[in-house]
Order: structure tokens, then sequence, then C-alpha cells
């Protein structure tokens, strides 16, 4: 774990912590990336982070202002390495263990991304299964919001592990925001309480919707609406996101913004979601939050990155309006 250096009386204090944000992070990555660097772009230069779904998340959420705590299996090389690049991010980690953890090498001096190299993680045992398991419901029955995020492969985590969190932690009281796909986000859905976000490639995917068609998209929400959660958020890449409750449906529109990385816009979707509802914001608002991370982040290279001052400026100018 990272230490700090010792205080000398000369430097601010640290900037107190909003809300407490748990983070169920399936999938901890080792990323290694090659950017073109220099005038003439000809020299390179090598970035190495922590990275996956819920990691990228937990960046976001304490970019936000959140206290973020991390539950993931981390193991091996790569994963010990992602595990002190987070803590060295000020994320806390609650980590439990598993043989390996993934890692994968991407070139960007010509322009696009080219896979280098990929190390798929390690599936979990039975054993890592149910520490992971009682690890997040304690951590997150200690915060004001739990992030649930999944996995493709599901990495030996059955899909009945995220209905039964989602329940359990719903018995408890406590608000869950889940960025899940196929038999993953069905299984949430079934359980009462939680704000799915999904995107509309995933609802088609999966078999939710007949097409990406905004009538199409809005019956697969209301029919997930069915099986219990308390809202359903598609975000639909340059077109307006809908938010879909039992009450009514809604639009959230962003500006035009020309795009340098679109990964990880969903992420920075939901992190920004999670952390105005710790807020204890109205779910229109934390959606438009949301928006505004989302939108900043495919500005930047950074997956999981922006400034907080600057997200909450730009959510005065995502404009949400109902459409029924």
């Amino acid at each position: 774990m990272t230490t700090e250096p010792p205080r000398t009386g000369d430097e601010p204090a640290a900037e107190p912590r909003g809300p407490r944000v748990c983070v169920l992070a399936l999938e901890p990555q080792l990323t290694v990336e090659i950017e073109p660097s220099g005038p003439t772009e000809q020299t390179p230069e090598v970035h190495v982070h922590p990275g996956g779904q819920g990691l990228w998340l937990a960046r976001m959420a304490y970019s936000l202002g959140a206290e973020v705590v991390v539950c993931g299996p981390f193991g091996g090389e790569a994963g010990m390495i992602a595990a002190h690049l987070a803590r060295a991010e000020h994320l806390e980690l609650r980590a439990t263990t598993t043989s390996a953890n993934g890692a994968y090498v991407h070139d960007r001096r010509g322009g696009e991304r080219r896979e280098v190299a990929v190390m798929p993680p390690h599936a979990l045992d039975r054993h890592e299964l149910d520490d992971l398991y009682g690890t997040v419901l304690v951590s997150a029955l200690e915060s004001a919001v739990c992030i649930v995020t999944g996995s493709n492969p599901p990495l030996g985590v059955p899909a009945s592990f995220f209905g039964r969190l989602v329940r359990d932690l719903d018995a408890s009281d406590r608000t869950v925001v889940a960025d899940l796909s196929g038999r993953q986000a069905a299984a949430a859905a079934q359980a009462p309480g939680a704000v799915l976000k999904i995107s509309h490639e995933e609802l088609v995917d999966g078999g939710f919707s007949a097409d990406g068609s905004e009538d199409a998209l809005r019956a697969a929400a209301r029919a997930l609406l069915d099986g219990g959660p308390r809202a359903v958020v598609v975000s639909r890449a340059e077109n307006p996101t809908l938010l879909v409750t039992p009450e009514r449906t809604y639009a959230v529109r962003t500006p035009r913004i020309t795009t340098v990385d679109h990964r990880g816009a969903g992420d920075s979707m939901t992190a920004g979601i999670a952390v105005g509802l710790a807020r204890g914001a109205e779910l229109p608002d934390a959606v438009r939050l949301g928006a505004a991370a989302g939108a900043l982040n495919v500005t930047r290279r950074g997956l999981g990155s922006g400034r907080r001052d600057q997200i909450e400026r730009f959510a005065h100018r995502i404009k949400v309006r109902t459409l029924d």
C-alpha cells in the first residue's frame, strides 16, 4: 500500500470527501497504453493504469468528490500492480483473492487503438466467489450507494449472484446502481429497487429490445421495470439518454461534442448517477450529472477521468424533458 510523505504544515489540508460509494469491481485489470508524444509525435509515451469497468467507475466517482471503496478480486502480478496503482489513486480497496487478474497492452501511435497483447483473467472458484459476496455486501451496507458491475465472460460468477446482491441490499434500504448486460442485467432486473443502467446496444444484443428505435427501447425498459427496478437508464451514444421510471419517461440531451475516445463514457455516466443519488439528488438530476460526466469523458484519453468543477458546471447545460 502506498504511503504519503509526512505533512510539513505548509500543504493545504485535504478536501473533505463526500458520501461513501461502494463499487463491485468484478474484473480489475492492469492496462498499458502506448501513446505518441513530442512535437512530431514520434516518441512513444507509455501509460500504466488500473483498469476494468469497476475501477474506471471508481475513479470517476472519486473525481466527483465521493469517498470510494472498491470490492474486487486481485491476484497474480497484474493484480498486485493494479491494486497498488488503485490505492495510489486514493481508492480504498477491500481486496479478495484470485489466482490472476487480466491485463492488456494497446498501441495508439497510429491514431487508432491497436491491440498488442491481452491476458484474460482467471475465473473465480466457489470459495473466492463466497468471499467476494460477503465482502461487497458488508461494504455496501456501510455506504450510501453501491455500484454493481459485471464481467464478460462471466468469470465463474452466475447471474444469480447479481440478483441476490441487489435483493439483499434493497432489503436493508441501500441504493443500488447496476451497470450490467445480458443475463446479469436480467437477474438484477428481477430484484427490487435498483437503478439499472444499460446501453441501447446491450438492450438489443441481450434480446430485451426488438431493435434500436426509441419506441422499442422504451418498451424494453418498461418491460424490465415489471421485475422491480426503481428505474432503467438507457444510454444511446450520440442520441438522448432515456430515463424510464414507473411514473414517466425522460429524454436527457447533451450538447454535441467531438469524441477523442468513446470508451468509458457509459461507465462515467454510471458513476455520476451514483454520486448524484448518494448526495440526495432526485433521479433526473442524478442522471443529468451522469450525462455530464459521460459527455466530458469522451473529450479525454483517460477512461473514468475528469474534473469535478467542469462536470458540475457542464451539467447545467444538460437538458432533461419528459416524453409522456
